[in-house]
Order: structure tokens, then sequence, then C-alpha cells
């Protein structure tokens, strides 16, 4: 009887977020739908639709609604249909299947979904053949303490800079087993994995970040290709939110910055004897049922560190390509477990695809984020900000830097997209930093800055998605406790890029 009522009311509490869901969608639809009779009208068939500030709306809805419900999938769904009812009108529901189609078989989602679906596979494996355990067993060795577990998780994260993907599921599944033992909260630990995973990647000119980039300095024009590399190198000492963020996370592990907001609720929560992980963290967690499997003791060190350095030599030898990285590691992976009977053939085809399945929701909520970004590039919305803005920097140049880190960090941290972000703003940057005075490099610098500040904070940035996934943190919790960090960063750089801007 007791297992009938709860199945019971389980089944009543999925029936009653449908409802509840169906109805914010009608009202939504409808209160759109009114909105769009004041909208000027457009042509239909462009690419993108000027609408003006009216493109602000879905941006402001879809914070509003996270911080009310904190329930980010319906927040993306919904505002992302806003954008696509100011820019298709009636038609929004084809638009929104063709924005889906568009997004599904664009080359970066493509990547994404091997990359991220293989990664899991490999962290399986590593757990499954006692990699993780052998490593978890070296770290105890080393580290008798909770600072030191997080000087272990900050220097390892240090370390893996070839890229943030790679970065944040490694450090964050391999130190979640050692930092539960001190009685660290997920939160603060997800915490420092963010802090150390893009932040590093855009500080190391080996690594997917500075080859993207790169790549954008080429095709605008900024320099050729065989100064490229050199030109970001350039970049680097004035990445001014990078630094910040990397030192911030490490004062925090010290303590010499206290915790504060959410971290402390999350600190105080775990002393006084409640669970590490906040409520939901579950949903989220790569390592699925893990924690309730039968621990593997039979690994040794190299069972972990060959395929780590082997991920890591093989994206570089293939011109810092991860997906040609993963896909060879899990080749020398079967090769090295195979081989020696930690794991059978079948075994090892079993645990790539539940390494997969685990991947599932986060991948799904970085899809509808990528979707949302669509949408809004559909209504201008980040050139909607930056036009808003120019005339401040026409009058003065030497604040554009500011300015950009201001305006396109806000514009991230709604969006969610770094790479994105860098493809739509330095088009637009490059050319307004030259018309107007204002110095070039610092202006790529401050965009740069602006995308690793935002996705930081960001509630269903990539970053912060894998992050929580690798960690077992939700990752509306971990945004909102690293955000007094992100904010204090923030105040840094905006001190620097006006300094600088006035110096240079």
């Amino acid at each position: 009887m007791e297992k009938k009522g709860l199945l019971f009311s389980t089944k009543s509490e999925a029936f009653n977020r449908v409802f509840k869901f169906c109805i914010s969608v009608f009202f939504v639809v409808g209160f759109t739908l009114l909105i769009t009779l004041f909208l000027p009208k457009v042509d239909l068939v462009e690419e993108s639709i000027d609408i003006g500030l009216f493109a602000l709306i879905p941006a402001v809805f879809l914070i509003g609604y996270i911080f009310i419900t904190k329930r980010i999938l319906e927040a993306l769904i919904l505002a992302t249909l806003m954008c696509f009812i100011f820019s298709d009108r009636t038609n929004f529901l084809s638009a929104f299947n063709e924005g889906l189609t568009s997004v599904m078989m664009d080359e970066d989602t493509a990547w994404l979904i091997v990359v991220c679906g293989l990664m899991g596979s490999i962290i399986k494996l590593i757990e499954k053949t006692g990699g993780s355990f052998a490593f978890g067993d070296f770290v105890a060795r080393h580290s008798k303490s909770r600072k030191g577990s997080l000087l272990w998780t900050y220097l390892l994260g240090i370390i893996i800079f070839i890229d943030d993907y790679l970065n944040s599921l490694t450090v964050g599944s391999c130190m979640a087993p050692i930092t539960d033992k001190h009685k660290v909260s997920r939160e603060e630990l997800t915490y420092i994995v963010d802090s150390t995973a893009a932040p590093v990647c855009v500080l190391i000119p080996i690594s997917t970040w500075a080859v993207f980039a790169s790549r954008l300095f080429v095709t605008n024009g900024v320099t050729t290709e065989g100064e490229a590399l050199k030109y970001f190198i350039k970049t680097i000492p004035y990445n001014f939110y990078a630094w910040a963020a990397l030192i911030i996370v490490l004062l925090l592990i010290l303590r010499v910055i206290p915790p504060l907001g959410r971290m402390k609720v999350a600190t105080e929560r775990v002393e006084n004897g409640g669970p590490l992980a906040p409520a939901g963290s579950e949903k989220i967690d790569i390592r699925g049922n893990s924690k309730n499997a039968e621990p593997q003791t039979h690994g040794k060190m190299i069972d972990f560190a060959l395929p780590i350095a082997c991920l890591i030599l093989s994206t570089i030898l293939c011109d810092v390509d991860m997906q040609k990285g993963v896909i060879i590691t899990l080749g020398f992976m079967f090769v090295l477990y195979v081989s020696r009977g930690l794991i059978s053939a079948s075994d090892f085809a079993d645990c790539c695809v539940e390494g997969i399945k685990n991947m599932l929701l986060p991948l799904i909520m970085m899809v509808l984020a990528f979707l949302f970004s669509y949408a809004s590039n559909r209504i201008q919305f980040t050139k909607t900000i930056i036009d808003t803005v120019f005339p401040f920097m026409q009058n003065i140049p030497q604040l554009m830097p500011l300015l950009i880190f201001i305006i396109l960090g806000i514009t991230e941290f709604i969006t969610g997209t770094n790479w994105g972000l860098y493809i739509i703003a330095l088009p637009i940057v490059i050319p307004l930093s030259a018309a107007i005075g204002a110095n070039t490099l610092l202006c790529i610098s401050a965009v740069l800055s602006a995308g690793v500040f935002g996705s930081h904070i960001c509630f269903y940035s990539d970053a912060t998605i894998i992050s929580s996934s690798a960690c077992g943190c939700d990752n509306f919790e971990h945004g909102l406790s690293q955000m007094p960090y992100g904010f204090i960063g923030a105040a840094f750089a905006m001190v620097m890029f006006t300094i600088a801007g006035f110096v240079m």
C-alpha cells in the first residue's frame, strides 16, 4: 500500500508540473502575441529582425522566471518561444522547429554532443576500472585536510588547461569523492572547478579557447594567419576578469575571503551535519548511481593518469582538436584496460553507453541554451544593446573597453554562450574601436573577458552546466553561490579596464 501511495503521489506531482507548465506556455504565448500588436511591421523572411528595445523582454523574462521558479529548462523554452513570436509572429511554431533543427545540425552542437558524451564514457570507464579510487587514494595520502583537498582541486584545474570541458569534467568527477570525505560543500567544490576551467583556458596559448579566438582574429582582419596566436598572447595580460577569478578562488580556499551569501549557507549546512549537495543535485550528477555502487579498489594510478595524459597529448597533437582527442583516448583505454583483464570488451561498451546516458541532461540544457541564443540573435538582442551604448563610446573612447566588458558581460550572462558571443561581438567591436580611436587590443581583451565572466556566472551556460554535472551540484545553486565572487572579480576588471583605457 505504501508503494502504491508513493507511486500515486509521484504521478500526481508530475501531472501538476506538466499542468503548470502548460498554463505558463498559454499565458506567455498569449502575452507575447499581444505585444506584437505594438511592434513595427517587419519582413519575416529576414534572418534577423530589428524590433528595438522590445528585444530585451525575453531576456528579462528569462532571468525573472529562473529566480522565481528555479526551473531553468522551462525558462529557456518559454523565453525562446517569446523570441520566435517576436520575430515570426503567428508562425512561431514553425520557426521554433526550424531553429531547433538548425541548432541540432550546427557543427558546434555536434562537436558538443560527441565530446561531452564521450567524455562521460571516459569518466565512467576510469571509475569502473578503479582509476578514480587509485587517484583518490593518492590524493588522500598527500592531503590530510579540507584545505589540502581544495588546493589539489585548484592545482589540477590549472594543470589540465587544454580545454574547459576536459578540465571541469575530469577535475570535478575525480575530486568530488575526495572533498566529500573532508566535508566540503558541493557548491564550494563546483565554484573552484568552474573558476579554474574557462579562466585558465583563456590565459593559456595552447588551448581550444586560444585556437578559436585566434581564428576569429584572422577572420575579422585583425591579424594574419601566422601572427594570430601571437596576437592572442598579447591579450592575456589584459584579460582582467580571468586573472581575478583565479586569484579570488584561491583566496577563498585559504579563507582570506570568507564564504559569502549562498556559499556561507552551504558551508554552514555541511558543518551542521547536513547534506553535502543541495536538493535536486542528483538529477544533474553525471556519476549517476555510482555513489551506490560497490567501490572499485583494484585499479592503479596508471588507470587514471595514462588516459588523462593520452587525452591531453592527443588533443594537442591533433591541432587542439578535442573531438579527435576523446576518440583516440577511448581506443587507448580499450587496449589499456581490456588487455590487462580489468574489464571485458562487452562491459567496456556498456560503460561507454552508460557514460553517454549520464550526460543527457547536461547536453539537453546546453542545446536549449544554444537555441535561446539562436532565437535572441534573430531579434538582434546583442546588437540592440551595443547600438544603445554606442553614443557613450563615441563621446569618451577611453571608456570603450569598460563599456564593452559591462554590456557584453550582461548579454553573455543572459545568453550563456561564450564562443557565440565572440562570433557576434568581435565583428562589431573591432571596426568600432578603430573608428572612434579606442585601443583595439584592449577592446578585444574586454570582449574575451566579458565572455568568461558571463559564462562563469550564468545559470545555464555550458561552463556552469558542465561544472555542476561533474561535481554533482544543482546548477542554479552553483550559479547563486558563486555569484558574489563573480561580481567581485567583475568589479576588479571594471577598475582595471577603466585605468587601462586611459593609460593605453
